[in-house]
């Protein structure tokens, strides 16, 4: 098994990004290369409506698409955070795992339908674009962060019927 992680990683080495490879010298004189890290995961729960809800993460993912010259799995620069959304009747409260940055280092982009979260620092790099389950307040948006787990919270947009107010003469 071993061997053909090697045979795998070498079919790769023009694909991995620079951030991704290190070169060690050994005592001996020779150079070791060295990949990673490399990251896959998902998470399983039960959603609202009793059908099982599959969220990935990681920085590299089985590809899906066929055809000879296709690699079996897609490697990306930035890993996707383990991410959990809460839909509550009043609001939304999305839990992010990123362990091993700071604070200032996470960079958050909300819309009324969706969630970026960025963080970019030497060592990890998380990306996630995430579509909330129903249309929020933007402006609402609480985050905090603490031993490496990020919680935002967005309330829910109050639907206001399209019109004007009359006049009664």
């Amino acid at each position: 098994m071993e061997k053909e992680m090697v045979d795998f990683f070498k079919e790769l080495d023009g694909e991995i990004p620079e951030d991704l490879t290190q070169e060690h010298t050994l005592p001996n004189g020779s150079v070791k290369k060295e990949y990673g890290p490399f990251v896959y995961g998902y998470s399983v729960k039960i959603g609202p409506d009793g059908k099982p809800v599959v969220r990935e993460f990681g920085n590299m993912k089985p590809n899906t698409a066929v055809g000879e010259d296709k690699k079996p799995l897609s490697l990306q620069e930035a890993r996707e955070p383990l991410v959990d959304v809460i839909q509550e009747t009043e609001q939304v409260k999305v839990i992010t795992e990123l362990p091993g940055v700071e604070k200032d280092d996470i960079q958050l982009y909300a819309t009324e339908r969706t969630l970026t979260i960025d963080v970019t620092n030497p060592e990890r790099r998380y990306h996630k674009e995430l579509e909330l389950p129903f249309e929020v307040e933007e402006d609402s948006a609480t985050s905090t962060y603490r031993n490496g787990v990020l919680e935002t919270i967005m309330k829910r947009k109050q639907e206001r019927g399209s019109g004007r107010v009359i006049k009664i003469q």
